[in-house]
């Protein structure tokens, strides 16, 4: 799954869909698919892997400097319905007189467990809480904290399919939401003399599926590549609410618009990334993902639950 980074660019792989009893890998919900997002998160429990995700962006500096992240995250079940993601970001920050600075952020972890997924209603309901560990990143270059951010989160997922038949063409529309609180395990980050403030941090998608449309309403005889297609909007946002003194409360984030190509065992996916007002970025970036979904590449083995997994046939989507 994806993890929230200000800005990125990559590509995907080859990967797979393992169900089990009655729960299956990646995000099935019913007929409906819901792609790894980049920006955001699915609202699903996997067995699946990012590598690379990569962005490029200008940073809210006077005069701007460019920014390279580059990250991997890798998801795997340790049930059926909770798993653990282990995520590192290595960021590269060049300033318009030529000094770089580089090194990894802290490292991240997730804990997540599936709720709900209603097939009849397309709706998927998942809990989370991400962790990023401190003292794990380039601290001297400002890239690392000492103090670690935890961030309880729900995610949700809904598709249109229930809508009838007089607006059919809608019914491959879906949004997914991920909402979290980020809390500090430090009030004041005294190497910089500031507060450290406790934040909402927020967004979500609106997708349209060329592979619903063509499974579940009509098959319009468009070419392979167009059916493969989910075009996305994706934003996201982060809004200081606590032990914020002397700082400002500004919203910043991104709004995403882009595509994501969908495979039998991997998906590719590009977004531009806007920032939402001057304190999130200095022009136009863009945000690449290649993921691989394990559990189709390894149904049996990597593709499983580490603990009640069982060999039942993988679903998949049909183009």
């Amino acid at each position: 799954m994806s993890r929230y980074i200000p800005l990125s660019l990559a590509l995907a792989g080859f990967i797979a869909l393992s169900s089990t009893s009655d729960a299956y890998a990646h995000c099935f919900v019913g007929a409906r698919f819901f792609p790894a997002t980049l920006a955001t998160d699915d609202p699903c429990v996997a067995d699946e892997m990012s590598l690379p995700t990569v962005s490029w962006s200008k940073t809210a500096d006077l005069p701007p400097a460019s920014e390279w992240d580059i990250s991997g995250e890798l998801s795997k079940r340790i049930t059926e319905n909770f798993g653990v993601s282990l995520g590192e970001t290595w960021t590269q920050i060049r300033q318009p007189d030529g000094s770089v600075t580089a090194g990894f952020q802290n490292f991240e972890t997730t804990f997540q467990y599936q709720l709900l997924k209603d097939g009849s209603h397309e709706l998927a309901l998942m809990a989370g809480v991400i962790v990023d560990w401190g003292n794990t990143g380039a601290i001297n270059s400002g890239l690392g904290t000492s103090y670690s951010l935890v961030t309880p989160t729900l995610y949700v997922g809904k598709g249109f399919g229930e809508l009838p038949d007089s607006v059919s063409w809608a019914r491959p529309f879906a949004v997914t939401g991920q909402f979290g609180y980020q809390i500090p395990t430090s009030s004041f980050d005294f190497s910089q003399s500031v507060f450290i403030p406790q934040q909402l941090v927020y967004g979500g998608s609106l997708q349209y599926s060329m592979p619903y449309l063509k499974s579940e309403v009509i098959d319009l005889q468009l070419p392979d590549f167009i059916n493969h297609l989910i075009p996305i909007v994706e934003a996201s946002f982060s809004t200081p609410v606590a032990n914020n003194f002397g700082n400002s409360y500004t919203t910043t984030g991104s709004v995403n618009p882009g595509v994501i190509w969908i495979g039998s065992y991997f998906q590719v996916g590009l977004e531009a990334v806007i920032p939402i007002n001057r304190e999130s970025g200095s022009g136009v970036g863009v945000l690449g993902q290649l993921h691989l979904y394990l559990d189709d590449m390894f149904p049996t083995t990597v593709g499983q639950p580490l603990l009640g997994g069982t060999s039942a046939a993988p679903r998949k989507l049909t183009f």
